[in-house]
């Protein structure tokens, strides 16, 4: 049986979609990781005449400077990723003191719902669904060695930005982590065995700061539908400073991101004038374990914002 700390690991690992070696389950067979490409993709940071409204609205950012990044499947084979190849067309820009990031993908159908409580008439109760949101994920390298490939047994830390079009979209935010990777051991970090012996550690923590979003709990009471998530009022900290809001017409999900340059908070990575930093992004379709799409290294080069 896979340990606990094997499977967590495995989630985390592939929560982005990023590449990694992946053992097998007992009886399971051995994941085989798309590789990311050798050369990043240029995305130029835009000065932007004014501030973009964070609406999931694009008609305030224009027709200039927009980029496509191809994203492919994590897993090579993998039958249960509903994203597949796509094309995501993302421009990023700088109005005032803040940075902005908008992404438009293709998908079929919305899926906004996570894990309702659903009345089940047999069994005289409420279970949880497996029902899952759309996701956009994008990380940016913090400090250390970068790597496309979270288990490169390099060492370095990324700042996290994961929305989710049923959790934190309510909330008009995305969630925002600090994930820290190294080869020596971390507290309260996930341990993944690597094939030559050696242990991968990945720590992935919220920033400072609520919860953006809770499991809800089934009123008994109620023998219906119901929803499976809590947005909780008046969200701050850390955890709250990456605006973000994404609608979907006509198969496609529009994604507006915002924060501050410079936040001035220890879990957040600042963005600077004239510098170039590594990101990535993963387009989850109904968020669910490995089986999502990736990014090669996407190169943001701030040097255009004079």
């Amino acid at each position: 049986m896979t340990s606990p700390k094997r499977s967590l690991a495995l989630a985390l690992t592939l929560a982005l979609g990023l590449p990694g070696m992946a053992p097998a389950e007992e009886g399971g067979d051995v994941l085989k990781p798309a590789q990311a490409g050798a050369q990043p993709v240029p995305i130029a940071v835009a000065k932007l005449a004014a501030a973009p409204k964070v609406d999931g609205d694009l008609a305030d950012w224009g027709t200039d400077g927009w980029v496509k990044v191809p994203v492919q499947p994590a897993i090579i084979g993998d039958g249960k990723n509903k994203a597949g190849k796509l094309e995501v067309k993302l421009k990023a820009g700088v109005a005032g003191d803040s940075f902005f990031m908008a992404l438009q993908w293709p998908d079929p159908k919305a899926d906004t719902t996570y894990r309702p409580w659903e009345w089940n008439e047999g069994k005289g109760k409420h279970e949880r669904s497996k029902l899952r949101d759309d996701m956009m994920a994008v990380r940016f390298e913090v400090d250390g060695d970068f790597d496309s490939c979270m288990l490169s047994k390099k060492v370095y830390r990324v700042d996290l930005w994961q929305w989710s079009a049923g959790r934190t979209n309510r909330a008009g935010l995305a969630e925002d982590y600090l994930h820290t990777l190294s080869s020596k051991p971390l507290e309260d970090a996930a341990e993944f065995p690597m094939a030559d012996g050696g242990t991968t550690y990945i720590k992935k923590s919220l920033d400072a700061g609520a919860n953006l979003w809770e499991n809800a709990k089934a009123d008994p009471a109620k023998k219906e539908t119901q929803d499976g998530v809590v947005i909780p009022p008046n969200p701050a900290g850390s955890s709250a400073d990456v605006l973000a809001k994404g609608s979907w017409k006509d198969g496609v999900w529009t994604l507006e991101l915002s924060r501050k340059l410079d936040t001035t908070h220890p879990d957040d990575r600042p963005f600077k004038v004239g510098e170039k930093i590594r990101g990535q992004i993963a387009v989850f379709n109904e968020g669910w374990a490995e089986h999502k799409s990736f990014s090669d290294v996407l190169l943001f080069d701030f040097a255009g914002i004079n």
